[in-house]
């Protein structure tokens, strides 16, 4: 009988509830990092007792944490095995933190700026991880959703981290701008017909697509209404909470946004209005 594994991030730390495929009866694992904020947790499908965590605190900042066997023990990516994780001080050394965003190479000045509430251009500045998401085959390759919005990638299991920079630099960036919650890149899909194609979301910006890896970057907001922006069809500046995807049908998209979920049936390239309610699309991770 196949085994259901859920992966529970509060406010007060992590949680590992496991159960069979009746879903009868949990165990539950935790708390994890007792007392922090959990922003994601994702097991990854090319090994499936590797567990990524964004742990992050006001006070303490932002660490990547990882599990080789299922949650029983963790480690903080970059630090050598048997070395202490916190400084002389007590705060969290954050190794596997060092997520840089990338300057232009002509001038080496900042790649672009953002809008701010006020409507003025405001610089980058890197808070927290806001979700990670491991690559369907490869089991180092992992991929991180900061705010403010970028996507970066790890291909040694979250000891460094690279950002994708053409989604930032591919001209739409200063249109971006935080919503209530921060200017949050939130939701990262990849394709798994096609390993070249990502779909990531931010609010409040859109949801935008690449076919080749990362190395160029579209908006694919056509079809949205946002009533209360200056421009409700505009191509960038829609809240969107969260995109899931079909699992037997890539190319058919779910969006939770502001006011509306929405659907799309050709990998975002148009959006239809699926039913006007707000409901979080999720799936739990399967183990065999």
């Amino acid at each position: 009988m196949s085994k259901v594994r859920v992966l529970v991030g509060t406010r007060k730390g992590a949680f590992i509830l496991s159960s069979d495929g009746k879903r009868e009866k949990w165990t539950v694992g935790g708390p994890h990092f007792a007392g922090w904020e959990i922003y994601h947790m994702k097991g990854a499908p090319a090994n499936p007792n590797r567990i990524y965590a964004s742990q992050t605190s006001g006070w303490f900042g932002q660490i990547i944490q990882r599990s080789d066997d299922g949650g029983k023990t963790w480690i903080q990516p970059g630090i050598p095995p048997g070395e202490p994780t916190t400084g002389p001080g007590g705060m969290p050394k954050g190794e596997s933190n060092k997520f840089v965003y990338d300057t232009s190479a002509e001038t080496g000045k900042p790649l672009t700026t953002h809008q701010w509430y006020d409507g003025t251009q405001h610089p980058w500045e890197f808070k927290r991880v806001w979700h990670l998401e491991p690559s369907l085959t490869e089991p180092d390759v992992v991929y991180a959703g900061v705010e403010d919005a970028a996507i970066f990638r790890s291909k040694d299991g979250g000891k460094s981290w690279q950002e994708l920079s053409a989604l930032r630099g591919h001209g739409t960036g200063p249109k971006w701008q935080p919503g209530a919650g921060g200017m949050c890149l939130h939701t990262i899909i990849l394709d798994p017909s096609n390993p070249k194609r990502i779909v990531i979301a931010i609010s409040a910006a859109g949801a935008f697509r690449t076919d080749d890896g990362g190395k160029t970057w579209k908006p694919v907001n056509k079809g949205l209404y946002s009533q209360y922006i200056p421009n409700p069809t505009a191509e960038i500046g829609h809240c969107v909470h969260h995109i899931a995807m079909n699992g037997k049908r890539p190319n058919t998209l779910f969006m939770q946004k502001h006011w509306d979920v929405m659907r799309s049936d050709d990998a975002g390239r148009r959006a239809l209005r699926a039913r006007r309610q707000a409901a979080r699309v999720s799936q739990p991770h399967r183990r065999k």
